[in-house]
């Protein structure tokens, strides 16, 4: 196997993400189903949680493990475990900081200002459910309000979704450098076997950036969906490349913890923008399908030799 045509392999393991994402354009569905959806997205990223950690750790106490035994320099584990570390905190407070800076607020001061405070201090949009008013003195100014919720909702949905699809992205990306590096040390079988295995795997993990977008009036934007799936799946083929010219473990344990940061970070978006939708027995059975389909899939891998 040449070089070109493992960029054409690792290309097409990273696309098959968009696979999963014709899930967001569903239509006519009920907001249990929509909420079961969302678990199930949720149920995929906690796997997918579980699957990073457990790689950047086994890769970082390795480190640890030589270092004790004399085979390997102690700096080369102290710089293991500060990427792993570090990639966290990048992730999660990272994430945090783009929230209160980015993210649309549910509150709208316009409308409080125009409601006594005895009867209602604070308008939070996420109470305001569509059918209700919440302002009995003036029905245009509801309308108004859950004009302006849908469109908050619809921004926090697709802002959320390019999360998840930067999260992935990044766990992508070591999955491309894992390849890459399989066919620099000279172990094709190895790459074919994990082109395949992840091909298979990033299928999946299209359901985790369409989850966010089922719950949406409005079918979302086509090419919303072709850049979330660009952002979501391409890491998987700049990283064959870059893993194919350059091997690092620190990069690769550095790109696990950044995407388990963030997948951390926006699975609990999701649960508690999934608990207005549905119940709390529904959103658990969604989570224990689509983490049940997410270690499927880890073992035909596993059985598959990677």
């Amino acid at each position: 196997m040449d070089f070109w045509q493992l960029v054409l392999l690792g290309a097409i393991a990273g696309f098959t993400i968009f696979l999963g994402l014709p899930l967001a354009v569903l239509q006519n569905v009920s907001a249990k189903k929509k909420g079961f959806l969302n678990a199930f997205a949720i149920g995929i990223l906690i796997f997918l949680i579980i699957d990073v950690f457990s790689h950047a750790w086994e890769s970082a106490s390795d480190a640890a493990t030589n270092a004790l035994a004399g085979k390997s320099s102690v700096n080369d584990a102290i710089f293991d475990y500060a990427a792993m570390f570090g990639g966290l905190a990048i992730s999660l407070l990272g994430l945090v900081w783009y929230e209160s800076r980015y993210m649309p607020k549910p509150i709208m001061p316009s409308f409080a200002e125009n409601i006594p405070k005895k009867n209602n201090p604070s308008i939070n949009l996420d109470s305001v459910k569509p059918g209700q008013v919440s302002n009995p003195g003036s029905s245009n100014s509801s309308s108004q309000l859950q004009q302006q919720q849908q469109l908050i909702q619809t921004r926090i949905a697709y802002k959320l979704a390019m999360m998840i699809a930067i999260g992935i992205g990044a766990h992508n990306f070591s999955e491309g450098l894992a390849i890459g590096q399989s066919y620099a040390t000279g172990a094709i079988g190895l790459a074919i076997v994990l082109i395949v295995g992840f091909g298979s795997h990033n299928a999946t993990e299209g359901f985790g950036i369409a989850g966010p977008l089922t719950s949406l009036v409005k079918k979302p934007n086509v090419r919303f969906l072709v850049m979330a799936g660009l952002v979501g799946g391409g890491p998987t083929f700049v990283g064959t490349i870059v893993g194919s010219l350059w091997i690092s473990t620190i990069a690769y344990i550095l790109f696990l913890s950044i995407a388990g940061g963030a997948l951390i970070y926006v699975s609990m978006l999701m649960y508690n923008s999934g608990r207005r939708q549905t119940t709390n027995a529904v959103i658990m059975t969604g989570i224990f399908v689509g983490m049940c389909i997410g270690f499927i899939t880890d073992l035909i891998v596993t059985l598959g030799g990677a």
